[in-house]
């Protein structure tokens, strides 16, 4: 074989070689579509800093402007899955709740991730969600404590919201492959936080 075909077989050799990487990092790439940002563990100070960007750059849409805006943790129960937090952002009459959930993605391509995403519920979709999870939980309670395999579940927009029993009622919210789970106390110190905080 001479030095030239060896060359070229060389030559092609690595060109496949590089575009197979290429490919393997571009095909690796996490959507950053609901504010998903990696992260290796948990932490709730972690949470609550990567809510902020996200509420700067996805809901309030001004990155470059200067713009003072509220935020308050509304639980301080530590599940590792979920963190609820208020906003309100005056000037440009922006307030609601954002929902963190951490957990496990899967991209095309089969990889897998942890790390954050993020909800945006604007005030009047977070109060309506609240209030549909407080009625059901009200207007199931004789049926989901009958039995603990007696399960509730309602939709509301994308999110879905399973309640059950077992040791007291549970709130399961499950949102673009990601589920996160409230006890039912959790869930109401949330709710008056919430209200208080639009007040």
């Amino acid at each position: 074989m001479r030095k030239s075909e060896l060359y070229l077989r060389s030559m092609n050799i690595k060109l496949i070689i590089v575009s197979l990487i290429i490919s393997q990092s571009v095909i690796a790439q996490v959507p950053t579509n609901y504010g998903f940002m990696l992260s290796k563990e948990y932490s709730q100070s972690i949470s609550i800093d990567k809510a902020k960007d996200f509420a700067i750059k996805e809901i309030f849409n001004s990155p470059e402007n200067v713009g003072q805006f509220e935020f308050d943790l509304l639980d301080d129960f530590t599940n590792g899955e979920l963190t609820t937090l208020f906003y309100r952002f005056k000037e440009k009459n922006k307030e609601g709740i954002i929902l963190g959930f951490y957990g496990d993605y899967w991209n095309d391509a089969g990889d897998i991730y942890r790390g954050f995403v993020f909800k945006n519920l604007p005030k009047e979709k977070a109060t309506e969600l609240l209030n549909k999870i407080s009625k059901t939980i009200e207007e199931q309670q004789e049926y989901l404590s009958k039995n603990t395999d007696n399960n509730v579940y309602l939709q509301y927009d994308d999110i879905t919201v399973m309640m059950y029993k077992s040791l007291g009622i549970k709130i399961r919210i499950s949102w673009i492959g990601f589920d996160a789970e409230w006890e039912h106390t959790a869930f109401t110190k949330i709710k008056n936080s919430f209200e208080k905080d639009l007040n």
